[in-house]
């Protein structure tokens, strides 16, 4: 999933630690959405949905349908400006690489958005079916139930989730910090390298 070039999300500032919009960029998203809102019912419908996703997203239509599904969480055919904000986020994080981060922060609505009949567990055939909005792998997420689930029920409960997010964070942290490492070696090394040329041009 990518964010297409120019779009209006591709203006917006997700912050890195938090992966929340700033009190402006909220601002212009709401006159954004009023924009998108058509109708003035300060909703949006699948048909405005659709439009918008496949207006700022390389999402088929098949992906677009299960999102608006999942966000629609009370099954009355539209979503409101809560469910807009919390997936411009979803995506955001997406495109700034911060999948691990965002679900480590907001762990618990992202929980419920999977929870799709409320029954506080999250099967693994409704994660494969979202994992594409969170950059995970098959492999990764079939891993994740066998090591996660703590009761065996071959579903997660929130604490199981919660701790895969920490897990999934711990990773992405570590990650990090070596590519950092690299950085700074790879930084060491071209400084050498000049340091060298220079005291060759000095006694040669």
């Amino acid at each position: 999933m990518k964010l297409k070039t120019g779009s209006f999300l591709w203006y917006l500032y997700l912050d890195k630690v938090y992966c929340l919009l700033s009190v402006r960029n909220v601002k212009v998203l709401v006159e954004y959405f009023h924009l998108l809102d058509v109708h003035g019912k300060n909703t949006l419908n699948d048909v405005l949905f659709y439009h918008f996703l496949h207006h700022v997203t390389d999402l088929k239509k098949k992906q677009i349908k299960i999102v608006f599904d999942m966000l629609d969480w009370n099954a009355v055919g539209e979503i409101g400006f809560d469910q807009f904000y919390i997936l411009v986020c979803i995506l955001l994080a997406h495109q700034n690489h911060l999948e691990e981060q965002f679900l480590y922060r907001h762990s618990r609505p992202v929980f419920d958005l999977l929870d799709l009949d409320g029954e506080q567990r999250i099967g693994e055939a409704t994660f494969q079916m979202y994992r594409f909005l969170f950059n995970i792998h098959k492999q990764e997420l079939t891993e994740l139930f066998h090591e996660f689930d703590i009761t065996g029920d071959q579903l997660l409960n929130y604490k199981e989730f919660k701790l895969y997010t920490i897990f999934s964070m711990d990773k992405y942290q570590k990650r990090q910090q070596a590519e950092r490492e690299r950085e700074n070696l790879q930084l060491k090394n071209q400084n050498k390298g000049k340091d060298k040329e220079k005291i060759e041009l000095f006694f040669f």
